[in-house]
C-alpha cells in the first residue's frame, strides 16, 4: 500500500455499531492496518481526527451531528495529510458526487464493502479515486 514500513493508522468512523465491528475486523486481519480510533458521529469524528492524527478515515455520510460530508470538510483543514474514504449506503448521485468533489478519495457503498473496501483502500493510498463499481458508472466527481 505504502513504502513506509510503519502500519497505515486508520480512524474507523460510523454510527452503527456492527458495522463499525466489522470494519474493525476487515481492517485488523490486514497486518499494513492498524485501527487507531472509532467515532460514532460527525463531531466526534472532527475531535478524533484533530486528537489522533490518523492516515486514513473510513467516513459514513449518515451521521448524527453533523454528516459525513460536513465532518470531512472540518477534518480536512484539521488534518490535510488525512486520506478520506467514505463507506456509506446512500447510493444517491448527487450526494456521492458532492463527496467525491469534496476531496474524498473514494466511495465504497456498504452493500459492496465485502468486495470493495480493501481495494478502495489500497487505491486511495496509492492516491487514486476509488468508486463502487454498482456506482461507478453514474458517479462523476466535480473537479
Amino acid at each position: 500500500m505504502r513504502n513506509s514500513s510503519a502500519p497505515v493508522r486508520v480512524l474507523v468512523v460510523d454510527d452503527y455499531e456492527p458495522f463499525r465491528c466489522y470494519l474493525r475486523a476487515t481492517l485488523e486481519a490486514r497486518p499494513e492496518l492498524q485501527v487507531i480510533g472509532e467515532a460514532s458521529d460527525g463531531l466526534e469524528a472532527v475531535q478524533k481526527a484533530r486528537e489522533l492524527q490518523p492516515d486514513l478515515i473510513l467516513l459514513d455520510i449518515g451521521l448524527p451531528t453533523l454528516n459525513g460530508i460536513e465532518a470531512a470538510d472540518r477534518i480536512s483543514r484539521f488534518v490535510p495529510a488525512a486520506t478520506i474514504l467514505f463507506v456509506s449506503q446512500n447510493s444517491d448521485v448527487e450526494i456521492v458526487n458532492e463527496a467525491l468533489s469534496n476531496g474524498a478519495k473514494g466511495y465504497v457503498r456498504k452493500q459492496d464493502a465485502s468486495s470493495d473496501l480493501v481495494p478502495a483502500i489500497e487505491a486511495a493510498l496509492r492516491g487514486e479515486r476509488f468508486v463502487s463499481k454498482s456506482l461507478s458508472r453514474d458517479a462523476q466527481p466535480i473537479r
